[in-house]
Formats: structure tokens, sequence, C-alpha cells
């Protein structure tokens, strides 16, 4: 990286991309860039992120550490008749698939991420926290310009951010929801960072706010004093993997995302992709497959052993990955809400952080600004069925927070938002640029597909019309876009490499990049 150049940051708003840019020109390094982004974005995008979530922060140090800080949601301590909770289904149209979500004050899990934004910042920032939080501060204090994709996002979750008082203050302050255009505040928010940056993070778990949340959802919800107080930020060892010769960083057990990623990787390795044409029936054919097979194996031998201390070298053992690979070589020898932010900086600090609301509860914690989160209501972090999780455990995420080092230098930073398309966006994203070599936009922006529950959703492709000579596992049905979504998830990425320098946001999303 460049003398004069003191980073690069992509993330899903322009305004969130800002305050690493501004963070970047006071001296700060990725860290600090990364917590002020997602303080940021809590602002600017929070119908897909907020301070009542959780998330991941995948860190590679200069001095080449690399550390995994998972602040995602924690079940409760004890669990209630599920017939006294508040938890009910909405059904969210992306235009070409209705996905339900469970929302209500019985959905919330224990939030993360404040604890681990703190956290973060004490053991890996450089400048004082209240000057990471500045822009945050400012865009809720004097309002940020509601964008077209912001707009799309409030229409698409209506049922969920119109419900209470305390959510149509921040999204329909006239009773009706903000437009492209129109300033959008978050002045409770304001008071809250500010409380936060002189009282700390404790605050939240253990004081007045922790108090105000205990009360409201003492009726309809789950959690305690003893679920916020006990909470904790866990520093893991990420998971690494090799693929074509680099080395990959991604999260680890108990989260299923990065796993998974990691075995599907496994799964290609010993096919040649760089020999197929991008997007040809064959490349579609393997895609479908390996996607398929994923979700075999996951049900049959992870998610029933996601807590296991052997889980990470089972799965991954090639004992378990043998049988898969035969039958996607037989396969193949018959052809005939969430958002993220990626930072590098110019000392070889690398973030790689995603950070959700889930769709959110509805609630809003009283006078913070606050949206508390839905986990305990997303179908596939609760693979065993709602309600049957087990207690005090961390939820386990699709997040995969992603570094791919070269030599061990970080050469791409990446990670998605997109419930569960996170995994198989960013396994794209990796494919086209380590087998198809395309640079960072063209791998961001080329056509997705999907494989789950019987359907094959595919983004327009150069060659659709060749579709009816795929062999896909019995009974799927193909399911075609009439164009690019954010369905298929929001890969917002920077790389370091051929003496080239990029950030790439998603389109999808209308993801922003900037070179610092």
């Amino acid at each position: 990286m460049g003398q004069k150049i003191r980073g690069a940051i992509a993330a899903g708003h322009p305004k969130t991309v800002e305050a690493g840019q501004i963070i970047f020109e006071l001296g700060g390094n990725a860290f600090d860039a990364a917590i002020a982004a997602m303080l940021a974005s809590f602002v600017v995008e929070s119908t897909l992120t907020s301070a009542g979530g959780g998330g991941f922060l995948l860190a590679h140090t200069e001095d080449n550490q690399d550390i995994l800080f998972d602040f995602f949601c924690q079940t409760p301590r004890d669990k209630k008749n599920s017939d006294i909770l508040d938890f009910y289904p909405v059904d969210v149209n992306f235009g070409g698939q209705i996905q339900t979500f469970h929302i209500g004050l019985g959905s919330i899990a224990v939030p993360g991420t404040l604890a681990g934004i703190f956290q973060v910042h004490q053991q890996l920032g450089k400048l004082p926290f209240h000057v990471v939080a500045e822009p945050a501060i400012n865009y809720a204090q004097n309002g940020y310009e509601v964008t077209p994709y912001n707009q799309f996002t409030f229409e698409l979750l209506e049922p969920i951010l119109t419900v209470y008082p305390e959510s149509r203050k921040i999204y329909a302050p006239n009773n009706q929801l903000l437009t492209t255009g129109e300033l959008s505040y978050n002045y409770d928010f304001v008071n809250t960072l500010n409380y936060l940056i002189e009282k700390g993070v404790k605050e939240f778990y253990q004081g007045e706010i922790a108090h105000q949340i205990v009360k409201d959802l003492s009726i309809g919800g789950y959690l305690t004093l003893e679920d916020l107080s006990h909470y904790q930020v866990i520093r893991r060892k990420p998971l690494k993997i090799n693929y074509r010769g680099y080395e990959l960083l991604t999260n680890p057990p108990p989260s299923s995302g990065g796993i998974l990623i990691a075995w599907t990787l496994k799964l290609l390795e010993k096919f040649p992709l760089n020999q197929i044409k991008f997007g040809s029936h064959q490349h579609l054919q393997l895609l479908a497959e390996a996607m398929y097979l994923t979700n075999q194996a996951r049900k049959k031998s992870y998610d029933n052993n996601i807590h296991h201390p052997n889980i990470m070298a089972d799965f991954l053992s090639q004992n378990n990955l043998h049988y898969y690979q035969m039958q996607l070589e037989d396969v193949v020898n018959k052809w005939g809400s969430t958002t993220h932010i990626s930072v590098i900086d110019s000392q070889g600090n690398a973030a790689s952080v995603t950070n959700s609301n889930g769709e959110g509860s509805s609630y809003v914690i009283p006078n913070t600004g606050i949206m508390l989160n839905n986990m305990l209501g997303e179908a596939d972090l609760n693979p065993l069925g709602f309600h049957s999780w087990p207690s005090d455990r961390r939820i386990s995420s699709m997040m995969s927070p992603t570094i791919i080092l070269r030599e061990g230098k970080p050469e791409i930073v990446l990670g998605s938002g997109g419930s569960n398309r996170i995994r198989t966006a960013i396994l794209q994203v990796i494919c086209n640029l380590l087998d198809f070599q395309f640079s960072l936009s063209d791998a961001v922006a080329n056509p997705r597909v999907h494989w789950e529950n019987n359907i094959f959703s595919l983004e327009p492709m150069p060659e659709n019309n060749h579709l009816d000579q795929l062999k896909l596992p019995e009974s799927t049905q193909i399911v075609q876009w009439s164009e690019p979504n954010m369905f298929f998830g929001g890969v917002h990425g920077v790389s370091d490499r051929n003496n080239s320098i990029e950030a790439i946001g998603d389109p999808r999303r209308a993801g922003q990049g900037m070179i610092c």
C-alpha cells in the first residue's frame, strides 16, 4: 500500500464509509475506522444492524495476530412457556421470494454488539472512544439523507418498523415512512452514545438501560438482569483453511457460516473451476450440487453437534468429506437483514466485521433509539426449532467475516449480510476471486445463485438459456430472478493485491467503497 494511502473501507452506506474515512484522516487505524463505521451504520443502516444486535469482528493485526471477537447474541438462561410469549410471524417480500421472520418480545436474545465494540476498541483501537463515536453522533443529531435503498428497506420491513411508537418516532415521525431525500434523525441515540461514552458500556448491561429492558420484557419476553449482566465477549481462534494456495481466516464454531463455507470450498477444491466458463451450465451444476451436499452434511453431522469440542476437526475431516466428494464427482462426470464492513490500513491491519439486528424485534428500548434483535425468531439460527435452543449458549450464526492472506499478509477482506444466503454469497465471491481470477469489482457484481429447501434461485446469468441442461437434485424448483437482488446477500470487500487497491460495496445493497 502506497505511502499516501491510509487505508480502504467498503460498507453498505455512503455515510458508513465516510465515518471510516474521517477516522483515517484523524490518524486512526483499521479498527478505529471499523468501529466508527459500525456506530454510524446503527444510524444510517438501522434496518439491517443495531447496537441491540450481535456480530463478529475478525482482526488481523500488524504484528500478525489473528483474533475473532465473538459478540453475537446469547440465548436466555431460563425458558418460559411459549404460549405466554409475544412471538409472531411476519412475511417479507423480496420481490422474487417471500421469507417469513418471527418478531416480538419473545424473539429477543441477549444483545452483544455494544460489549464487542467497547472491547475491540479497548484492545486494538488507537484513538479515544469519543472521537471514534463522533461521526455517528453527528449523523444522528444533524440527520442523514434517506437514500433510495434506505427507503426500499423501510418499505420492505414496514410491518416491523411501525409496531411501536418508539420505532415510529425513527422511521415514520409524521405517521408516514420516511422517503428518499428526507432527513432522518435519531436524537435518542445521540443521548445514549454520549451516556455510554461518559459512563461506560456496563450501563447498558447492568444500569438503567438494562432495568428498562427487563421491565418491558417481563411479560412476553425472556430477558432478565442475569442474562444481561453475565454477557461476555469471547475471543476465539479463527477457523483457518488453505484454498488454491491462499490462507483463509473465517468465523469458527459454534457459528455455522464459516465452517460451511470452508466445507464447500473443500468439496470444490479438487475440481478445476478455472477451466470452466463462469455462468455456464457446468458452473451452475457444480454450485447447485455443492450447496445441496453442504446442506445434507449440515443436517447429518453438524447441527446437532455444534457445541461439541472437536466439531471443527471432525466435520472438516477427510473421512467426512470423502463421501460427499465422491457424490459431487459423480454428478460432474455426468455433465456431457445484516450488514458488513471491510477495512484495511497501511500498517497491515485488517478488520472484517459483520453485525446484525436480524430483522429487528420491533421493540425499541424507550428513550435510547436502539431496536433490539429478533435472533430467537430467525429460522436459520434455530435449526432445532423455535424455543428449542439450549439455555445460556451462543446462538449459531451464518455471519462469516473473512480475511484472505497471501504469505501472511491480508490481501482480501470481505463478508456479507443476507441471512442464510451469507455463506453462499461469500463462497461464490471467493471462487470468483481465486478460481476465476476476477477483479474484486467483478467478483462482487457477477450474478449469484442459492440452493436451499429444493429451490435453486438464480440471478440473470449470461447463459440462462441452458438451464434445461442442469441435472439438479430431485424435486428442485428453479426460480429465475429478473435482476440482481439483495436476497443474494451484500458482499462488501477491500483488497490489496497485484499492486492494486480496491474497495467495493455490493450494488445489490447500495454498497460503497473508498480508498482513503
